[in-house]
């Protein structure tokens, strides 16, 4: 056994505290607290470290990093995105994520990152809707009802007073499974039969589906003036939603132009297509909806700030908790010089 003074204990928050946390303090409590911190992010936006995330390919999915700093913290997330892993009973996504202090390069937080990444996304997704969208909107076409649809419903009500969604997926196993998770949560929910069933009065349009492909979820014809979509599912090379006219009739807004031209719906577009950035608005640098019959369109691929907005207020949530454990994972001796008299110590 090692003395405490050899010990340099990180943070963990395991899948089982990570839902034990979002229990303790609410679901909807949890979603605005992380649009708050992504707005402060966002409007921090020149300080960062910013690039595409490092994304290795195969034939059946993708595995990811996605680094940034601030100056002062680090943090990084790895993700998978395998959509054949449903049909094998597996998670389309998963991931962890850390946090370090950029003085020492100590790691302040290691976490899972699969519960985490689908409430930061959501909260995202929010975020967005909440400076683009047609003022009061009420209702959502949740269009794929996969593990990300309660969470973006779940944002959107929390956050821009959502009372309504109109659910579809191709799977009515899918439909089914949503409309049950979201039965006791205050909102009016109603399963459709089609895509065009379920944009019928919609304000705001969400397509998340997983299909590694260039797919039409929305056709030109389908989407009609003063709305605003939320196109999710189209997150990396060769993997759309949207027809190329719906485009071509909307304002876009991204996260991070060099990242979403390669993964986002804008993949379909000529490298030169305008696009404003998403930080310009929130920062008000820029006009976001200017016209009630505006198509607006937040092309939403995911980006490394946001997942260390998340990584900050996890980190600052579990502090003085239970909901971590400490992790004896850096060698820390006293002599910084004496790695292999640690090392020879422990024998005893």
């Amino acid at each position: 056994m090692l003395p405490p003074s050899e010990k340099a204990l990180v943070p963990f928050v395991s899948v089982d505290n990570m839902m034990r946390l979002v229990h303790h303090i609410g679901i909807e409590t949890v979603l605005r607290d992380l649009a708050d911190y992504i707005e402060e992010d966002f409007r921090r936006w020149e300080l960062f470290d910013k690039t595409p995330r490092v994304a290795s390919h195969s034939d059946v999915g993708v595995i990811e990093l996605m680094p940034t700093s601030d100056g002062e913290s680090y943090g990084f997330k790895y993700v998978n995105g395998h959509p054949k892993n449903t049909s094998e009973g597996l998670q389309t996504v998963t991931a962890f994520g850390l946090l370090a202090n950029v003085y020492t390069g100590y790691p302040v937080l290691l976490t899972e990152m699969t519960i985490l990444t689908a409430l930061r996304t959501a909260a995202m997704s929010a975020v967005a809707a909440k400076h683009l969208a047609p003022k009061g909107s009420h209702t959502m076409a949740m269009i794929g009802n996969g593990a990300q649809s309660e969470f973006q419903t779940l944002a959107m009500k929390a956050i821009i007073g959502l009372n309504t969604v109109r659910l579809y997926d191709k799977d009515p196993a899918a439909t089914r499974k949503c409309a049950a998770n979201l039965a006791h949560t205050g909102l009016t929910v109603i399963p459709c039969t089609s895509p065009e069933q379920a944009i019928e009065g919609a304000q705001i349009l969400t397509t998340c589906t997983a299909d590694k492909q260039n797919a039409t979820i929305l056709s030109d014809n389908m989407v009609g003036s003063g709305v605003h979509i939320n196109a999710i599912g189209g997150d990396c090379p060769g993997k759309t939603e949207l027809a190329s006219g719906i485009l071509t009739r909307s304002d876009i807004f991204v996260e991070y132009p060099p990242q979403t031209r390669i993964e986002g719906e804008i993949q379909q577009l000529a490298p030169d297509h305008p696009v404003t950035e998403l930080w310009q608005v929130i920062t008000g640098a820029t006009q976001g909806r200017t016209d009630q019959r505006q198509i607006t369109l937040f092309d939403s691929v995911g980006f490394a700030i946001e997942d260390f907005s998340a990584l900050r207020y996890i980190r600052d949530k579990v502090a003085d908790t239970p909901f971590h454990i400490d992790l004896d994972m850096l060698a820390d001796p006293d002599d910084p010089r004496d790695l292999y008299g640690m090392l020879t110590r422990a024998k005893a």
